[in-house]
């Protein structure tokens, strides 16, 4: 039987290298699929995306050969969560199979409005003091200008990606299982984790692990060995 293919979305600023170390924990049976998006590792001279639509469309085009008659499931991290999501949905829309399971991570539910400023309209001292303020990026980072010179612009338009989405409420529940990984640390109030309850048809699971937005980094093994157990669990041949 061909392998299951998990998609993975990283969140923002990131790119497909986030979940290279993945590889050695996964069952042999799953088939690792990190998605590149528009503006980093091998695309990094693409334009960045202006919004989710964009975003949806290219990474649509990028994974719909693939799917096509095989098995799969999504993950995402933060932004990688809006993009999983709401591309689950697309793919249903346009007449494909419907994913195996949903992988959230730090993410709250999509119908949540969370009052926040505005990260990607703030000048670039302030952001990048609002970046290092949510870990994952070393101070010691924006001391090298050809990196910030770089990174920078990525990092603003992905939070603008994520600043300008507003949730449309979708005819139909998924048909497949959620499960939801948070960060203990992490600044989301637990009712809003928790609404990814009216996402799913299916059982819906929250694993709470110890650290703050970037927990992913320090819990990889946990993480993927979740994963594995989720398809033994929901009984489906691996």
């Amino acid at each position: 039987m061909d392998k299951i293919k998990l998609f993975c979305f990283p969140y923002a600023g990131g790119s497909s290298i986030s979940y290279k170390k993945w590889k050695k924990y996964l069952h042999l049976s799953i088939d690792l699929c990190p998605v590149e998006l528009a503006g980093r590792g091998n695309r990094t001279k693409e334009p960045c995306y202006n919004n989710l639509d964009e975003t949806l469309d290219d990474v649509f085009n990028l994974v719909k050969m693939q799917i096509r008659n095989s098995r799969y499931a999504l993950f995402g991290h933060s932004m990688g969560s809006l993009i999983a999501y709401e591309l689950s949905h697309k793919i249903i829309k346009s007449g494909y199979g419907k994913p195996m399971h949903l992988f959230i991570s730090g993410r709250q539910a999509p119908q949540t409005r969370k009052e926040s400023k505005s990260m990607c309209t703030l000048p670039d001292e302030e952001f990048k003091k609002e970046i290092i303020k949510l870990g994952g990026t070393s101070s010691n980072f924006f001391e090298h200008k050809e990196l910030t010179d770089i990174f920078l612009p990525l990092l603003k338009a992905d939070y603008k990606i994520v600043e300008s989405y507003v949730y449309a409420e979708k005819n139909k529940k998924l048909d497949c299982g959620i499960t939801v990984f948070n960060g203990e640390e992490d600044d989301m109030a637990l009712e809003d984790i928790y609404g990814w309850r009216e996402h799913t048809k299916n059982e819906l699971n929250i694993y709470n692990f110890k650290g703050g937005h970037f927990f992913i980094n320090d819990n990889a093994e946990q993480i993927v060995n979740i994963i594995n157990q989720t398809f033994t669990k929901e009984k489906i041949s691996i």
